[in-house]
């Protein structure tokens, strides 16, 4: 085992410490400097273990996303507006990521699929807040999920953890509006962001590191 692997393995086993940990902060309420720090550490780590996994520009691109998504969680506790603009940052990449590798000899029901989650997504968006910023923020969003599920990517790790993250930012929406106050959503947003988060990651690295592109 090389350094540059054990490098990789203390990150990403660093990741899961820190976002499953956070839980922690979010369920005390703690605030202050140090669980904002705590909060983009674990998405942080992502970003570093992407990095040094990869060997094209797709990968340096994965890193960027979660780099942008680190940035995000860090600047949505002190300024929402750029904290924001920094995952749409990340969409756009995403996006352009999964475009780059479109699944081949795509089902017209696995199609049907990604373009309802790109169509939804800003819908109930809009149903939720009748925000026009946060619609079109979630149009991006839906985009990302909906070229993350029609990608060569495995869909049990890359499209679900898209799902995740589109769960997570839909139940933001609904905490600004009817949703307001409900006991623990911040546990389940977390949970779901994060989770989405390091199945996104897991799921390109790999499919960016097979020889043979084995689809799933």
């Amino acid at each position: 085992m090389g350094p540059n692997t054990t490098l990789m393995k203390l990150c990403l086993w660093g990741s899961i410490l820190a976002g499953v940990s956070y839980l922690l902060v979010v369920v005390a309420d703690v605030q202050g400097p140090m669980t904002i720090v705590w909060k983009g550490t674990g998405v942080a780590l992502l970003a570093v273990f992407a990095l040094l996994r990869a060997r094209s520009s797709d990968g340096v691109m994965l890193a960027g996303v979660m780099a942008f998504g680190a940035l995000g969680d860090v600047l949505l506790e002190v300024a929402f507006t750029m904290g924001a603009a920094s995952f749409a940052l990340g969409h756009i990449l995403a996006i352009v990521l999964y475009r780059r590798n479109v699944r081949p000899n795509l089902a017209a029901s696995q199609r049907a699929l990604g373009v309802l989650l790109a169509v939804a997504t800003p819908v109930i968006a809009w149903l939720l807040t009748h925000a026009a910023d946060v619609t079109g923020y979630a149009l991006l969003l839906g985009l990302m999920a909906g070229s993350a599920w029609t990608s060569r990517f495995s869909r049990y790790r890359t499209g679900i953890g898209a799902v995740m993250f589109v769960a997570s930012d839909l139940l933001i929406f609904a905490e600004m509006g009817p949703l307001a106050g409900s006991a623990f959503i911040g546990v389940a947003i977390w949970a779901l962001y994060f989770s989405g988060q390091f199945l996104i990651t897991l799921g390109v690295t790999q499919g960016l590191g097979e020889r043979r592109r084995s689809l799933y």
